[in-house]
């Protein structure tokens, strides 16, 4: 049932999934010590195609991954690819504070896309100050360097930067194709089952695909194919169809500020000034794009 204001439940789940989604971030940091990146990336999504294609069943909802959906589909899952081969390639080269803070200005070129091609999204006063705050949010983390062993790298910040134009690419294909008519669990499907072979044929070019291989690494692999995937994105989507759609957008800053947090914690990242500032400008142009007049 549409509800028009969240509630305990709504908050409860809101939060848990942002806190998932930051430490998802963690689990691939991680995991890319025993995985090479694209090749972690194109694993996740097969295994993701079983976890998904059951929930899907078990839901009654297979009927709506349709053969006249191909085409849109395999454009999703091409994009779906490309955003993930960035994201992991940026957890592997850079901080994860810095490659969450800049991933999650998705909705700065979501709102650009949207103004020019998507009925109704149309910038106003209110939301172009925020595409400009998220904008120079996501300027000041790629030109702020940082010094010592383990910083961040340019390389691994623009593949960020490329990530969140991927997610926003996804987005507005879910939006603007026939495939927006299917569901999100079947638009899911499409970009885990095209996005898996791609990834795995393109990562021998990215190096070894085995590096200092341990069991847990497996064991974060299957979590991240089954729980932060099949769970967490399904999640996600339930949210945004129950509860308003701009205050649960506007909660995605918190997911960057998790991945601080929890950056400083496991991998002993530094809280720079410029760090913080980037994150205040991201998050408040999220919630400035997202409110509607």
């Amino acid at each position: 049932m549409r509800k028009d204001k969240l509630d305990g439940v709504g908050f409860s789940a809101l939060m848990a999934v942002t806190l998932l989604l930051a430490f998802n971030q963690i689990i691939v940091k991680s995991v890319n010590a025993g995985l090479q990146p694209v090749f972690f990336a194109g694993l996740r999504s097969a295994l993701a195609v079983v976890f998904v294609g059951a929930f899907l069943v078990w839901r009654g909802l297979w009927g709506r991954v349709r053969l006249s959906d191909l085409g849109p589909g395999l454009a999703m899952g091409s994009i779906f690819a490309a955003e993930f081969l960035c994201l992991f390639m940026a957890l592997d080269l850079t901080l994860v504070s810095r490659a969450s803070v800049i991933f999650y200005s998705m909705p700065v070129w979501m709102g650009l896309l949207g103004h020019f091609f998507l009925p109704g999204e149309r910038l106003n006063a209110v939301r172009g100050a925020g595409l400009l705050l998220a904008f120079l949010g996501t300027a000041v983390a790629i030109l702020s360097r940082d010094s010592g062993p383990g910083a961040g790298s340019l390389t691994g910040d623009l593949f960020a930067l490329g990530g969140a134009w991927g997610w926003a690419g996804t987005a507005f294909l879910a939006r603007k194709t026939r495939l927006r008519e299917a569901g999100p669990e079947a638009q899911l499907f499409w970009m885990v089952a095209v996005s898996a072979p791609i990834l795995l044929l393109v990562a021998p070019a990215f190096g070894p695909l085995l590096r200092d291989i341990q069991p847990q690494h497996w064991v974060w692999l299957i979590f991240q194919s089954s729980v932060v995937v099949a769970g967490g994105f399904v999640s996600w989507l339930w949210l945004l169809s129950v509860y308003p759609t701009t205050t649960v957008a506007s909660f995605s800053f918190l997911t960057p500020l998790f991945a601080i947090l929890l950056g400083h914690f496991f991998f002993n990242e530094s809280l720079t000034l410029p760090l913080i500032v980037a994150f205040v400008l991201v998050a408040a142009g999220i919630i400035l794009v997202n409110r509607r007049a």
